[in-house]
């Protein structure tokens, strides 16, 4: 498996090309990249900035581990209002063309929600129609990921939607496509189950995965702590990836990076990482 690190576990507004030096001095074998509304690397930015981007990461000799995007928070697929539902498909449709510029396989897509804690104002969609007009829309966007020749990942997220595994493998084979699957977040199942049940249970259909690490003691978003420190049971997820095959990139999501000393943060990510994977 390839070492990945995700740029939000970078300090906010660090530029992308000291993420890379960073990324690479800290001994990771790709980094993942963030689409924003604006910025370094925005809905609006231009071919020639892509491949600007891209040739920093060969000349550093880092893969792009893959594409994320926070936007479907403030854009959910499953939004009573239509053109906030819209503007999701059309953030997933650029970011399937980015990717296919940078040369990324697969893109992390939230699917909606039903209710979302940690974002005050957020709407309450009654959870039948959320699944819905979730499944239409990734529907119709798988075939503009089979033309981009990129996947769309579901990352299983703090929505309080597709809560299962089983749930989260119902939808992913309702829509039917090679091209839709799971973008899997160990940690993320941690405060209502096991991930190792969760990745026999996806199996094949798992396209990326997240290394995060998380207490249930602590609870909340504050049980959220560095990799091994948490009640995640690594050898096991270990385990269950061999199991099913997986060979892909396993990325960090380390957030909040640090208050102090922000940058401790990506080599601690690694040498946890080395000792996870096996690495010498």
């Amino acid at each position: 498996m390839k070492k990945g690190i995700n740029i939000w576990s970078f300090r906010e507004g660090t530029p992308i090309a000291d993420c890379i030096k960073l990324a690479k001095k800290a001994g990771f074998d790709g980094i993942e990249l963030g689409l924003n509304e604006e910025g370094e690397l925005g809905i609006g930015s231009t071919e020639r900035e892509l491949r600007g981007i891209a040739a920093r990461l060969e000349e550093a000799e880092l893969g792009i581990a893959g594409l994320a995007t926070g936007l479907y928070w403030s854009y959910p697929m499953t939004s009573d209002n239509a053109s906030t539902r819209e503007k999701a498909i059309d953030i997933c449709k650029k970011q399937l063309e980015f990717a296919s510029i940078l040369g990324v396989d697969t893109i992390l897509v939230i699917p909606g929600a039903v209710g979302v804690d940690f974002i005050p104002g957020s709407e309450a969609v009654d959870y039948e129609r959320a699944y819905e007009r979730a499944l239409e829309a990734v529907s119709k966007l798988a075939p503009f990921a089979q033309q981009a020749g990129v996947s769309i990942g579901i990352e299983n997220v703090w929505n309080k939607f597709l809560l299962s595994p089983l749930e989260m493998r119902s939808f992913i084979d309702a829509i039917g496509s090679d091209y839709v699957g799971s973008y899997f977040d160990v940690g993320n199942t941690v405060a209502n189950g096991y991930p190792e049940h969760w990745i026999r249970i996806l199996g094949r259909r798992i396209k990326k995965v997240h290394f995060k690490d998380y207490r249930r003691q602590a609870g909340g978003l504050h049980g959220f702590v560095d990799l091994l420190a948490g009640d995640v049971d690594y050898p096991a997820v270990m385990e269950a990836l061999a199991t099913v095959g997986y060979d892909n990139y396993v990325t960090a999501e380390m957030i909040p990076p640090y208050v102090h000393y922000s940058e401790q943060i990506i080599f601690n990510t690694s040498a946890a990482m080395d000792a996870i994977l096996g690495r010498k």
